[in-house]
């Protein structure tokens, strides 16, 4: 039974809009690189009587009583991510990882505390220093771009680090397609006298299975969301390896940037932890980048111009800045075929943020779906016939057909059906 299937008497409403929602997930194309399907299994696990509970503070020292079975859950949590990337310590209370970074900079940094980040239109985090962001208000922010080859330029990353002497430098993308050499950056902050804070929000799926390098044993601290590649519940976690940074980290968490934890949401970030410790999970993770590689070299072959070139994780970044067509252009035609990306900045820009002159896409969704090489074929094809035919109804109304017929041979829930 689907968990929601009580409110189909108590709520309707509601009830009809998650209807809805899994019609739309379930008929569509999903190349969204930041979302994924989380299994039934940890969907379930986030709808529980855990979400009554209150449990300001840690396990074993909390704020409220009654807390013993949370204190054991959250224990059991910790104990799995930290098993999983290979750490000492880990918080699992984050709500987000905006919430994950926000916490780290409260832990470890004064307010006014110079910081060095990716620049947002080169593929970085609005958490990583951007100006309408907290940490671009809150704190000194200054970036590292691309170089012109669409990779991080190490080079200037040293320079600017001698020049501004940050007291954190964040390793870590949204939008970069390529491995990050955490080495490099880990020299850089030691050189300078900086903490290293790696973001692996987007690949830490691929660093739980190896397929990444991992960001231990060379950063200070690591931050991730439990979503995306992970294929876990909506949500942030806090790792590192030095008991010196356990209580100001903690501290960063609760009170720094939050009140009680949201426990029913840990329940399934522990069942997403165990998921993800499996054999079948590397097989997953393998899918994803063939499918990734296959698409970018569908899409580079249709024209198409990427930056970097390519990729080797789970997201490509199509350029449109030298064609007529915007990333917005792109992203709404593409909507209208039920093909879910979305507009992003790339290097050197000339569009609004509104706008854009990139569309950012990923392989994790589909490839959770069963999807592989053929099925990616088939996906660029279609992108480059929306590309070509914005203006044309007809065309649009086929192609979105095509994508309803390929969808239904990879029913999403089939439990839920």
């Amino acid at each position: 039974m689907k968990p929601w299937q009580v409110l189909a008497k108590s709520d309707p409403s509601v009830y009809q809009l998650i209807e809805e929602e899994l019609v739309r997930q379930n008929e569509g194309i999903e190349l969204i690189a930041s979302e994924n399907f989380a299994p039934v299994d940890v969907i379930a696990a986030a709808a529980n009587p855990l979400t009554n509970k209150y449990a300001e503070g840690r396990p074993g020292k909390r704020y409220y009583g009654g807390c013993h079975v949370v204190d054991t859950l959250e224990n059991l949590a910790i104990e799995r991510v930290t098993k999983l990337f290979a750490c000492r310590y880990a918080n699992v209370q984050p709500h987000s990882g905006a919430q994950a970074n926000a916490a780290v900079f409260i832990g470890l940094l004064d307010v006014g505390a110079d910081i060095l980040g990716l620049d947002l239109a080169h593929g970085g985090h609005l958490t990583h220093g951007a100006k309408v962001n907290f940490s671009g208000s809150l704190y000194k922010s200054h970036c590292y771009t691309l170089g012109e080859d669409g990779l991080i330029d190490m080079e200037q990353v040293r320079k600017i680090a001698r020049k501004v002497r940050p007291r954190m430098i964040i390793a870590g993308a949204s939008a970069y397609p390529r491995i990050i050499d955490f080495a490099a950056f880990r020299a850089i902050a030691d050189e300078v006298g900086a903490y290293l804070l790696v973001d692996m929000a987007h690949i830490a799926g691929l660093v739980a299975t190896g397929l990444h390098p991992s960001p231990f044993p060379h950063a200070h601290v690591v931050s991730s969301t439990t979503h995306k590649t992970l294929r876990g519940p909506r949500g942030g976690i806090i790792l590192w390896d030095d008991k010196e940074l356990t209580q100001p980290l903690n501290k960063g968490v609760f009170p720094g940037t939050q009140g009680g934890p949201l426990e029913h949401i840990i329940a399934a970030k522990a069942v997403c932890f165990d998921r993800a410790a499996q054999a079948d999970f590397r097989k997953y993770q393998e899918r994803v980048l063939v499918n990734c590689k296959k698409l970018a070299s569908e899409l580079s072959a249709y024209g198409f111009e990427l930056v970097s070139g390519g990729t080797d994780n789970h997201l490509i970044l199509l350029d449109l800045s030298k064609t007529s067509v915007s990333g917005k252009d792109l992203e709404e035609a593409l909507e209208q075929v039920n093909i879910t990306t979305n507009k992003n900045t790339v290097p050197n820009e000339t569009r609004s943020p509104f706008v854009t002159s990139g569309l950012r896409i990923g392989t994790a969704a589909v490839s959770s779906r069963g999807m592989g090489e053929d099925e990616m074929r088939c996906i660029a094809g279609w992108i480059k016939e929306v590309f070509s035919n914005l203006a044309s109804p007809s065309k649009l109304e086929h192609i979105g057909k095509a994508v309803r017929e390929l969808t239904a041979r990879f029913p999403l829930y089939p439990e839920w059906r």
